[in-house]
């Protein structure tokens, strides 16, 4: 630390340090950048990581998850946000009159697997978990009844009130599937919409467009549902609007239809009876408004706040587990451990062979991307990333760290190369400080 202060390149890499927002993790690279006129073959500028604090160039990670870095999590937050905000009342390029489209905010959940451990709230008062008069020992021995007022951060939530009765492999699999699902249920969706306005499937993208943009949450019990906005448009997408007859009552109507009759079919062996996964019977529907009730704002805070979480919430690690590995060792609970372990057995048959879930155990066989949209929901977030570039690039301009080319644009030459990232101790302890980190947290990265 006193290295790094002492150095006569300290506010420069301070300056680099701060660019990052604060990456816990920032991606060490080294090279240069050459502009050239493509008319002459003139050298009109060159950048080169030489003239950098170590000869290093400090570049943030950009990952999503809050558990590896919060600073980059924030920001991919912040971009789904806005993304999710533009598609229910425009903005960054989308027309206002989206607004007026039907829009509702579905929720679809997973069945049950097994009595769990839950928190029960009415009128700010908190009722017992599973009271059960005349509750009657499992095949195990345990009374499936819970008499406890659990807290909000009690740790036995979501914990099987008898693991052995719980359905571990119906719990893996559905998340396995729970992508599968989201795909027939929106096929499903779009034959029900065709079917109300009188036309063909083939014909309904002529008339109407199906936009949405989704978010899986994990629950206690380590099941994922999902939350999904789901927006009628034109042909044309946004700036069209949907025909008259496709209202929020026929879309909610479709929803409803739509959810009850898909299913997946899946059996681990060729000797064992097939399972027929379905989404759970708690099916939320609500329409978003703009003049009260559900607002877009809260609807675009709930997927971003959701879009950096995964499976490391519900208490499993955010990186991929070997199947060689203790899991004793790793300190997990009981649930979380006994959902890996399964994802582990079922990997090894070769009938699952296709949903590599030894891969995905770390998330409990869950192998979709978190936050997704369709194509025309909004923009998207390479748009949103180069917008932001170019507000850079203008900053950059105006200060006179970059030269302002003429009209002809430039040939950019780039040579890049990786050489690791992180930052060592001393330089973390110092980048917490910069960054807005407490005097308690740089205490305790000292230590």
């Amino acid at each position: 630390m006193i290295a790094r202060l002492d150095a006569p390149d300290y506010d420069r890499w301070a300056a680099q340090i701060r660019r990052t927002g604060g990456c816990r993790q920032p991606i060490n690279i080294r090279g240069t950048v050459t502009h050239v006129d493509p008319a002459t073959g003139k050298r009109l500028h060159t950048y080169t990581t030489h003239t950098e604090p170590g000869g290093i160039l400090r570049l943030p990670c950009k990952t999503r998850r809050a558990s590896r870095c919060p600073a980059c999590a924030k920001t991919y937050r912040g971009d789904t946000y806005q993304l999710i905000r533009a598609g229910l009342i425009g903005g960054k390029g989308v027309p206002a009159s989206v607004s007026e489209h039907p829009c509702l905010f579905v929720t679809l959940t997973a069945p049950s697997f097994g009595l769990v451990h839950t928190r029960r709230e009415q009128g700010g008062k908190v009722s017992p978990c599973r009271p059960r008069r005349d509750a009657r020992p499992c095949p195990h021995g345990r009374v499936s009844s819970c008499i406890a007022r659990h807290t909000g951060d009690d740790p036995q939530l979501g914990e099987p009130l008898c693991p052995d009765c719980y359905d571990y492999t119906g719990s893996v699999l559905f998340n396995a599937t729970a992508s599968l699902l989201w795909a027939r249920f929106a096929d499903a969706l779009r034959r029900r919409l065709a079917t109300v306005g009188g036309l063909r499937l083939c014909e309904l993208r002529q008339h109407l467009v199906v936009s949405f943009a989704k978010v899986a949450e994990y629950q206690r019990r380590g099941v994922v549902h999902l939350h999904a906005v789901i927006r009628l448009d034109g042909p044309d997408g946004p700036p069209s609007p949907p025909p008259p007859w496709a209202t929020s009552d026929v879309l909610t109507t479709a929803v409803q239809g739509a959810a009850l009759a898909v299913s997946v079919r899946i059996s681990t062996t060729a000797h064992d009876p097939v399972q027929v996964l379905r989404w759970g019977r708690q099916l939320d529907i609500r329409p978003i408004t703009t003049n009260g009730g559900l607002s877009e704002q809260n609807i675009a805070a709930y997927i971003a706040k959701y879009a950096t979480k995964a499976a490391e919430c519900f208490g499993t690690l955010d990186h991929p587990i070997r199947p060689l590995e203790d899991l004793d060792a790793l300190g997990l609970r009981d649930h979380p451990r006994r959902l890996i372990a399964e994802c582990f057995r079922l990997g090894a048959l070769p009938r699952l062979a296709e949903l590599r879930l030894t891969h995905w155990a770390h998330m409990l066989g869950y192998r979709g991307h978190y936050s997704t949209r369709s194509r025309r929901y909004s923009l998207t977030l390479g748009q949103l990333r180069t917008i932001r570039m170019d507000h850079v690039r203008q900053q950059e301009i105006a200060t006179g760290h970059l030269p302002l080319f003429s009209d002809d644009t430039p040939l950019k030459v780039a040579r890049w190369r990786y050489v690791g990232r992180g930052l060592p101790a001393g330089d973390a302890v110092l980048a917490d400080a910069l960054t807005g980190g407490s005097v308690a947290a740089v205490e305790g990265v000292s230590a």
